[in-house]
């Protein structure tokens, strides 16, 4: 007879792929909701790796009244999964409330941390607050000056999530952008495993968020990794594999609609790579706005990094021509944080 927390994890898992499921199918019945927003309430990060463009070291976390207006705002929108991230979500210290909040909801609340900031008492607190997936990127076995996100520094808490977490976790590793040992993210992946987590392997964009083409050191690890990812629905489009061997992505972009990236002001963004567009304040962003997103092409699209993107955008590839001007997205939208984590 099973253990009863292995009981208790097996039920859970369960719970969640049929919440999944709904997620998917409510995704296809109808485009009119954001399938995953990501909200912000916390900028500011404990680390600084020189790859990211997504983290400030001095801003405060967002009043926990304001992030609840736009947890329930993505509500009301039908929003059916809320990825918490930054910055570090781990800082702001209000992050169990929201959490719980999510899952009020009825919404599958998710979370992605550098890990850092994990213990065991901390992982029970997640538990209790319902989390249901976490994330943590590693980008090398031993810490370097583009990245201090280590095996090494992190192996710990990975023990402590496998003894602890009731919740989901990924492990994610990464090719490109500077990362000095490619291989590493093999040893990462299988690390990973070997504890009972998932493993998945991203590309690192450029500083502008768009493609950066792999060497073919770094796409014979990029490909192994792929090999190891267990089937889903966030790996069942080809996007990354173009992206790997440094060929375009001809899609239809349903960011602004289907994918919502709120920052920490409150303001709607096509990604966290975009920023700037369509630049609306949530709590004014209704289901006309995604309608209008929904039928806008991106031009940034053809050569995007950003896997969000990519996932919602499938479940509507095969349907509704984009039919409104394409969106002059660019580069100068991440400028201020690119600008600001390289001085």
């Amino acid at each position: 007879m099973l253990p009863v927390k292995q009981l208790r994890r097996a039920f859970l898992a369960a719970h969640r792929r049929t919440r999944e499921l709904q997620m998917i199918a409510k995704g296809l019945a109808s485009t009119d909701h954001p399938i995953l927003a990501h909200v912000i309430p916390m900028r500011r990060c404990n680390l600084a790796c020189t790859y990211c463009n997504e983290f400030d070291d001095f801003s405060k976390p967002v009043p926990v009244d304001a992030m609840y207006s736009r947890l329930d705002h993505l509500a009301a929108l039908g929003t059916t999964v809320i990825t918490i991230s930054g910055g570090e979500p781990l800082l702001h210290p209000d992050l169990d409330l929201l959490i719980a909040r999510v899952r009020r909801h009825g919404i599958i609340a998710g979370m992605i941390t550098n890990g850092y900031l994990l213990t065991a008492e901390r992982i029970q607190r997640l538990n209790r607050a319902g989390l249901e997936h976490l994330q943590i990127s590693i980008d090398n076995v031993m810490p370097d000056e583009v990245s201090k996100k280590s095996l090494k520094v992190l192996d710990r808490k990975l023990v402590l999530l496998a003894e602890h977490a009731d919740f989901h976790v990924n492990i994610n590793s990464v090719v490109g952008g500077g990362i000095h040992t490619p291989k590493d993210a093999l040893v990462i992946g299988k690390r990973a495993l070997a504890l009972g987590f998932t493993s998945t392997v991203g590309i690192i964009h450029d500083g502008d968020g768009q493609l950066q083409p792999l060497r073919d050191e770094e796409r014979e690890v990029y490909l192994a990794m792929r090999a190891m990812e267990k089937s889903s629905y966030a790996r069942i489009n080809g996007f990354q594999d173009n992206i790997a061997h440094g060929k375009e992505n001809h899609w239809r972009c349903r960011a602004g609609a289907r994918y919502l990236y709120i920052c920490e002001d409150g303001l709607v963004h096509y990604c966290s790579q975009q920023r700037g567009y369509p630049g609306r304040p949530l709590l004014q962003y209704t289901v006309e706005d995604i309608r209008r997103e929904y039928r806008t092409a991106k031009e940034c699209a053809p050569r995007c990094t950003v896997a969000c993107a990519h996932q919602t955008g499938a479940v509507d590839y095969w349907r509704d021509p984009q039919t409104l001007p394409v969106s002059p997205v660019g580069p100068s939208h991440t400028a201020p944080l690119v600008q600001l984590q390289k001085k």
